[in-house]
């Protein structure tokens, strides 16, 4: 595509749209429902693109444990990684089936997630990833269960998405940028083996068993469109958002969301 990308990690995980906000870097890695959150606290986002399509959090127990059904969760103990969106959205998952936020024991875990469901700590995580702490606890030769947000209540969103502020981006780069994505997508789609490994060399320190369980649970999800924008989802979730009292509502589609190709020349899409 033309393009030469340089990959920042930053030490914190909430960083990255605050990076994009202040001009520090181009494009941010985020999650849909910190889109809303961001844009009500002032930060000037937008959403150009989506990495992977479908929901990836889920809370998550211990299957031979007691919690067995949504509803044995009260009076007992849950987890949370990050202030905010989870408990929102645990607040949900509980109002679906006729529980209010204090009838669990919320604690903030971090992101000793895993470990803290494993000893006992919490009797359950929201925040967990499906593809990720689910295979943690089978290689400890623990089984985990999922109950999955959109089946609890909560629409479904986009989990991975790249955002922008639109003052300051350059969207005929990012549409080269996004149509590499596709391009990477399509191919990690039709040869998901060879992309692993691809994936893999990047760094010795990839090369885990967890990860390679990962990335199997993980590919399938990827965006094969990903300039592609379904308004309606991104309206959906600004409504639950709003209803559950945790912003004000009001921001439309058309302001949380970008088709940067939309308006390019065909000879630059």
């Amino acid at each position: 595509a033309g393009l030469e990308v340089e990959i920042v990690t930053p030490s914190d995980p909430n960083e990255p749209p605050r990076m994009a906000a202040a001009g520090r870097v181009d494009l941010a890695v985020s999650y849909q429902p910190q889109l809303h959150l961001s844009r009500h606290a002032g930060l000037p986002l937008v959403r150009v693109g989506t990495l992977v399509e479908t929901p990836l959090t889920c809370l998550v127990v211990m299957a031979d444990g007691p919690v067995q059904s949504m509803a044995d969760l009260k009076g007992r103990k849950v987890g949370f990684a990050v202030a905010g969106v989870q408990e929102v959205m645990l607040n949900a998952m509980l109002a679906h089936h006729g529980m209010a936020p204090d009838d669990v024991e919320q604690i903030n875990i971090g992101w000793s997630i895993s470990p803290a469901l494993m000893s006992g700590q919490v009797d359950g995580v929201i925040g967990a990833f499906r593809n990720f702490e689910l295979n943690q606890l089978a290689l400890e030769d623990r089984e985990g269960r999922c109950f999955y947000p959109e089946a609890e209540g909560i629409p479904a969103y986009d989990e991975l998405i790249y955002v922008a502020d639109p003052a300051r981006m350059d969207a005929e780069l990012i549409a080269r940028f996004l149509s590499a994505t596709e391009r990477a997508s399509l191919f990690i789609v039709n040869q998901p083996a060879a992309a692993w490994e691809m994936f893999r060399d990047t760094d010795a320190a990839l090369d885990t068993a967890l990860n390679a369980l990962a990335w199997d649970d993980t590919w399938p999800r990827f965006a094969m469109r990903p300039a592609a924008v379904e308004a309606g989802r991104y309206q959906r979730f600004e409504t639950f958002l709003a209803e559950a009292g945790a912003t004000p509502g009001g921001i439309a589609a058309h302001d949380l969301t970008v088709d940067v190709t939309a308006d390019l020349p065909e000879d630059t899409q």
